[in-house]
């Protein structure tokens, strides 16, 4: 064995592989396409600038190298991921398979793919060795969108002639039939088996027909509509209209392309037309409606008695005229324009009611149908008018729209919710007043009810299907009794009762009904109102009683004697009445501080008025707040007219009230009893019963502060309300 190694030398020449190694980056550039290399392991180890581009990255080539392939991902051509040591290249290194013309798709980071064709060489040494592999691959997204465009194009192609509802052939220059769509075999009742390969004048009932088509064809002229008569397997024949033009190579008339069109129902009601026409004539001059022919100027050409008499004309006078004459200048103009529309074609027919003027005098009212009769070519050859005398019925008309105005102007008036449904509950007409309950603009033909929504009285939702409209409908009979609660789009919510009610024809047959809603609101409220009443009097009184019981009490045990007792006890309940006065005026709501003060005070300190003075800021006191408040400045007025500063000529009272706020406490109501200026005071030398119940009525009933103060001056009292008994 040798030991000297083989090292390349100037003997023996490079592979490819090393070939590419040896060559500069620049080598791969000039390549016209994306090129890249890797070594027998998949490596890879050179790549152009535009494999980079069309990678939209640069691997790197040192360091943490990437194998077989620098795309971001590759996917097949049916979309299926395909890993990097599946592809083509790790074949071609492991395997030494080439790939010719592959097609993948590569994916850049940024998402965008395209569709690359692939081809791989192995690169082998002198012993045949895979030393790596070169891949030349190239975008052909362009030239995959085209294949499939045409692809598309193609089969919408074939789809056209295979499924076109007209038939179609190919006839060849010499008259045989190439090809025929489902249509044209259909059509004559052959397989294709039977009728391509054949002489299309075999299919043909009119030899000479045949014969002219394709001489014209041969020629290049072009066949729109040409009429001719083909005959089925069956034997019948059908009336067919062919369209066709030729194709020419090289000035050699290769084929035809022929649309077969059936007209042969066409061509049977062609027939039935003119028997119809002949019929028509026969019984033209028996018809009791006005028949008349006209020209493309209005005169009349051809009347028969009918219309005579309905003009009060004779034929001769009628036939000299044109039918613009006899017409009412007022509907002359849209007669003359829908008739000009007619000749020219932008019409077939018009249908007008119009007035005409009789000779003497009497206007009548036509239903005008007006119809034209074309030539051959479609040109205007004369109209056909019928005409119906409608006058009494454009009378009935009239009232009944009069009669049905003055029915919705009473509907209107009325200050109730109605509207009408026809016999499926469809809505047909609403008044006023049912927009304004439902609070929307119902559509008319919404279903059962002009309400949003509906509930029970007891607010479950009642479907607009189970309401009383469609009891009333689907049950052919009157609903009373029923109430229900409406809900309006802005979420208030209005009780109603319902009065359906159906309606019949002359026979009996149901065709609608009829429902007035009346808003029982102010109903509902006053019935509330009344029971909260009720119960808050059953409440004010066992609570009035239990204050004049305890009234009652108390005076007995301190009361010095039987008069002093009927005094003391006749001045608290003519308090506690005058309180009783001012919240019933007030519902028993809420009374006003001020008023409050004034109302217990005035009638206790009679002409000494401008010796009080009242000050402080609006404040509302609930019921029991004023209750208690009455009794407490009650019992001060009392002490002050006798024993106080209203009991001399000099003295002076204040009462002034203020709403205190601190910080994380409360919200208080503070009112102050101030005297000054009258007799000296001295403190009581016991607690009588008009401080007990101040005290109690203030702390215990309301649960607030009482301070009374017997000073020199004058007495000083201080309560304080808790604000949460009070509305500000």
């Amino acid at each position: 064995m040798s030991n000297v190694e083989e090292f390349p030398g100037a003997g023996r020449r490079l592979t490819e592989y090393e070939a590419l190694l040896a060559a500069g980056p620049g080598v791969l550039n000039a390549i016209p396409g994306a090129v890249y290399l890797c070594d027998h392991e998949g490596w890879l180890i050179r790549y152009n600038s535009e494999a980079a581009e069309l990678w939209g990255r640069f691997p790197p080539l040192n360091g943490a190298r990437e194998r077989f392939c620098g795309s971001h991902a590759l996917f097949r051509p049916d979309g299926a991921a395909l890993e990097h040591d599946a592809c083509p290249m790790a074949a071609a290194v492991f395997r030494g398979t080439p790939t010719r013309n592959a097609e993948l798709v590569i994916e850049r980071p940024d998402g965008s793919r395209f569709v690359a064709l692939v081809n791989i060489r192995v690169l082998k040494d002198q012993h045949g060795t895979v030393q790596g592999a070169i891949s030349c691959f190239l975008d052909i997204s362009e030239r995959k969108a085209m294949e499939e465009d045409i692809g598309r194009k193609a089969d919408d192609l074939e789809d056209f002639f295979e499924n076109s509802a007209i038939g179609l052939h190919i006839v060849s220059g010499d008259g045989i039939i190439q090809r025929a769509n489902k249509a044209e075999l259909a059509l004559l009742g052959y397989t294709s088996e039977e009728y391509v390969g054949r002489h299309i004048a075999e299919f043909h009932a009119d030899a000479p027909v045949i014969g002219d088509i394709l001489q014209k064809l041969a020629c290049g002229d072009k066949l729109d509509r040409y009429p001719a008569r083909m005959r089925t397997k069956d034997g019948s024949i059908k009336h067919v209209l062919i369209t066709s033009n030729s194709r020419f190579q090289n000035d050699k008339f290769v084929n035809t392309r022929c649309f077969t069109m059936d007209v042969t129902d066409l061509h049977e009601a062609e027939n039935a037309r003119r028997d119809s026409e002949e019929r028509l004539a026969a019984t033209y001059e028996a018809a009791t409606i006005g028949i008349a022919e006209a020209d493309s100027e209005g005169r009349l050409l051809r009347v028969n008695d009918a219309l005579c008499v309905m003009l009060g004309r004779s034929r001769e006078q009628l036939l000299s005229t044109t039918f613009f004459d006899y017409t009412h200048e007022g509907d002359r103009d849209e007669d003359a324009t829908l008739y000009a529309r007619q000749i020219s074609g932008e019409i077939d027919n018009y249908v007008l009611r119009k007035r005409a003027a009789r000779p003497d005098g009497m206007m009548v009212y036509l239903d005008v149908y007006s119809s034209s009769v074309r030539d051959a070519s479609g040109s205007f050859r004369y109209g056909v008018r019928v005409l119906h005398d409608v006058t009494v019925a454009k009378q009935m008309e009239d009232q009944i729209r009069e009669s049905e105005q003055h029915m919705r102007d009473l509907l209107e008036a009325l200050p109730a919710a109605v509207y009408t449904t026809d016999a499926t509950g469809r809505i047909t007409f609403y008044n006023n007043a049912a927009v304004e309950m439902s609070g929307r603009t119902p559509q008319v033909g919404d279903m059962w009810c002009v309400t949003w929504r509906l509930y029970n009285t007891d607010g479950t939702p009642l479907p607009h299907d189970q309401c009383p409209m469609a009891t009333a409908l689907k049950e052919n009979r009157p609903v009373r009794g029923a109430e229900a609660i409406a809900e309006r789009p802005d979420g208030r919510r209005v009780p109603f009762i319902p009065y359906p009610t159906p309606l019949r024809d002359a026979d009996g047959k149901l065709i609608g009904a009829i429902n007035m809603l009346v808003d029982i609101t102010e109903r509902k409220q006053s019935e509330n109102r009344q029971r909260i009443l009720i119960d808050e009097l059953n409440h004010r009184v066992k609570n009035t009683l239990a204050t004049v019981q305890s009234l009652a009490r108390q005076t007995a045990r301190y009361a010095e004697s039987l008069a002093d007792y009927s005094e003391r006890f006749e001045a608290r309940l003519l308090a506690l009445s005058r309180a009783h006065d001012l919240l019933t005026r007030r519902q028993w709501d809420t009374a006003p501080l001020d008023a409050l003060a004034r109302e217990v005070l005035m009638p206790l300190i009679g002409d000494v008025t401008h010796r009080v003075q009242f000050d402080g800021t609006s404040v509302n006191l609930d019921s029991r707040t004023a209750l208690s408040l009455t009794m407490a400045l009650n019992e001060l007025a009392t002490n002050a007219i006798k024993y106080g500063a209203l009991s001399s000529q000099t003295g002076r009272l204040s009462v002034m009230w203020r709403v205190e706020e601190e910080r994380g406490l409360q919200p208080t109501v503070v009112l102050e009893w101030r005297e000054y200026g009258g007799p000296q005071v001295t403190p009581p030398t016991r607690r009588g019963i008009g401080s007990r119940l101040m005290e109690r009525c203030i702390e215990r009933d309301l649960g607030g502060e009482f301070d009374l103060a017997f000073e020199p001056s004058g007495v000083v009292c201080r309560m304080s309300i808790p604000a949460g008994v009070l509305q500000a």
